[in-house]
């Protein structure tokens, strides 16, 4: 991807990011959108096998409910099971291979019905895995990215057709579709077979050795298949001009924006307070093989309360579209903090209502004609006393001692994974999926991290890509951005860091901290491109490790008293998201998620252009 922008402002307004005032939750916002899922579950008889004092189906069982527990409300999982039917005798054999049974569809998951569905399988027949593969894929939604998880015990009994032929079926129909596998207490014949339909659709596969291992890995690979960018909101309807368009107040709205259209929107700004608008619209991802032709420019103008131009814009270029990048764009405004002079530009200065024009300017080729576009307000009061100084300092990076966690990375901000401090953990991350991860950092705490995208046996540079990592602010503010090149054949590793977080750092001769100096949760991008050719990447093992390290101090005051300010003194003794809450808040969304980079020669190096002019 590549970014440019030219930005036309106050000279100190480039260089601040969002500082939380005391915001409202939101209500009624928009429902989290995941990739939907059906849960294929082996019930052959093979799985009437003992299992630490049980069988091996109780053991499923136990798993699947532990797996439905720990998703999310608003998932869309299906189940899928076969061999419960009939006998596994040889007489059942031609009706045990046509045994399969869908006894949820993959819709917005139903917890109850959901698990008594799973209690009432009782294992028994054959295992038709590739005809329950197939019927599987069928009962998805026909576009977007949809995913399978299959448990199995053993390989296909009934091929054909055989399971791997289908799932290579299944990719060269161009479905977005990924198969992860597991495979429970299995040989090698059937890890083989697990392995290639995993593989040919670029889904994991995993080992269970016994039911303890399932419980531990089923809801875990599935988190990872449920992943999807997720656009979430107050729904509002942008208009063709400011005279009508929505005041949108402190929070995080959904509208739809068209290609080549302009929406306007409204923020009312107190006198002396600083306004944070973003606008991110998400792309669809291109299937394998696919492009799309062109850039995408996003571009941002800000007007004053009677509609005269502030002479303020934004504009973001963005080329990877196919990539299924979320693109942002935002301003700071700082007009609201000027005394009005009595001249032409009082339009533009002092508290007041002002405009927001968000356009779609230009648009690839094989791009939907409308997309979700993701606003968020903020706005942020002043300060008596803004507490220590300005540190520039980067944190210093300490390699981890111990095993590694592994950890499930969110598909986007709202839901990223929070990481427990100083320490490594382990993720899988498919070709062209963009994964979050936050870190909670109080006032005067800084972070460090390396990303290690590990080997994984590609073919060289007709499959290579770009990787890439980005650290964020709490708010909208890109902090760090490293990438390279990666096809599998050696390990690459990026890294990032923020200096301690202070509030002064904003005044801080370093771009890049000014950006940092707002205490909450501070999140961590991790992006694998999709393939430059047509042949599929394997999925991608990273390790990321992880340094917090400072000693949390005292934070600013602001004027009136905000006592629901993370960082603020009801808060130093920790950080946390901002608006008050750790899971699921408004503003955990707000992270600015353009990531900047554009391939050269094909191979996924990358680099990123930012262009200021201040008038």
């Amino acid at each position: 991807m590549s970014r440019f922008r030219t930005l036309t402002a106050a000279a100190t307004a480039a260089a601040l990011t969002l500082l939380p005032a005391a915001l409202p939750a939101i209500a009624h916002a928009e429902p989290a959108q995941y990739a939907p899922t059906m849960l294929i579950l082996d019930a052959s008889g093979s799985m009437q096998r003992p299992d630490q004092g049980a069988t091996m189906m109780d053991s499923a069982k136990r798993a699947v409910r532990a797996f439905v527990d720990s998703a999310p409300a608003e998932s869309k999982v299906g189940l899928t099971t076969y061999g419960t039917g009939t006998g596994n005798t040889d007489a059942e054999k031609e009706a045990g291979c046509r045994d399969v049974q869908i006894l949820r569809q993959a819709a917005t998951l139903d917890k109850a019905a959901l698990t008594g569905a799973v209690d009432g399988i009782q294992a028994r027949g054959w295992t038709p895995m590739g005809t329950a593969l197939r019927q599987a894929a069928e009962s998805l939604p026909s576009s977007g990215p949809r995913s399978i998880v299959l448990v199995s015990d053993g390989d296909d009994t009934c091929a054909p057709p055989d399971p791997c032929q289908v799932a290579a079926e299944l990719k060269q129909q161009g479905l977005d579709l990924i198969v992860h596998s597991i495979g429970f207490a299995v040989d090698d014949k059937a890890r083989a077979q697990l392995t290639c339909v995993a593989e040919t659709t670029g889904g994991t596969y995993s080992d269970a050795v016994d039911g303890a291992a399932l419980e531990r890995i089923l809801p875990r690979v599935s988190a990872s298949a449920l992943r999807n960018y997720q656009a979430t909101g107050t729904p509002i309807t942008g208009t063709d001009t400011f005279g009508t368009a929505p005041v949108a107040a402190p929070g995080q709205y959904v509208d739809t924006i068209g290609q080549h259209e302009k929406r306007w929107y409204a923020v009312d700004v107190p006198t002396g307070a600083t306004a944070y608008v973003t606008g991110i619209v998400s792309f669809p991802r291109a299937s394998l093989g696919a492009s799309t032709e062109g850039i995408a420019v996003l571009e941002m103008r800000i007007y004053g309360h009677d509609g005269a131009y502030c002479n303020i814009r934004e504009r973001e270029l963005e080329s990877r579209t196919g990539d299924g990048v979320a693109f942002t764009i935002g301003n700071i405004l700082t007009r609201a903090t000027d005394q009005p002079s009595g001249g032409s530009a009082d339009s533009c200065q002092g508290g007041g209502r002002y405009y927001y024009e968000l356009n779609w300017d230009e648009a690839p080729t094989g791009l939907p004609a409308r997309l979700l576009v993701e606003l968020l307000v903020g706005i942020e009061p002043g300060v008596t006393d803004p507490g220590p100084g300005a540190v520039t300092k980067e944190t210093a990076f300490t390699a981890p001692a111990g095993p590694a966690a592994p950890v499930t990375g969110g598909g986007s901000f709202t839901v990223a994974t929070a990481l427990d401090g100083s320490g490594a953990y382990t993720d899988t991350i498919q070709s062209g999926e963009y994964v979050f991860y936050k870190v909670r950092l109080g006032w005067g705490q800084g972070l460090a991290y390396r990303v290690r995208f590990t080997e994984t046996g590609g073919a060289g540079y007709t499959t290579a890509t770009n990787v890439t990592t980005t650290l964020y602010s709490p708010l909208g503010g890109e902090i760090d951005e490293d990438t390279n090149s990666f096809s599998g054949r050696q390990a690459t590793e990026l890294a990032g860091a923020t200096v301690p977080i202070r509030y002064a750092n904003r005044d801080s001769s370093v771009t890049s901290a000014q950006r940092q100096s707002v205490a909450g949760w501070y999140y961590i991008a991790v992006k694998v491109g999709m393939p430059s050719g047509a042949t599929a990447m394997p999925p991608t093992p990273i390790e990321l490790d992880l340094t917090v390290a400072g000693d949390v101090e005292a934070g600013p005051v602001y004027l009136g008293g905000t006592p629901d300010v993370p960082g603020s003194q009801a808060d130093t003794e920790k950080a946390v998201a901002v608006g008050g809450s750790e899971s699921g808040t408004p503003w955990a969304a707000i992270v600015g998620i353009g990531v900047g980079v554009v391939a050269l020669i094909g191979i996924g190096v990358a680099i990123r252009v930012v262009a200021r002019r201040r008038a």
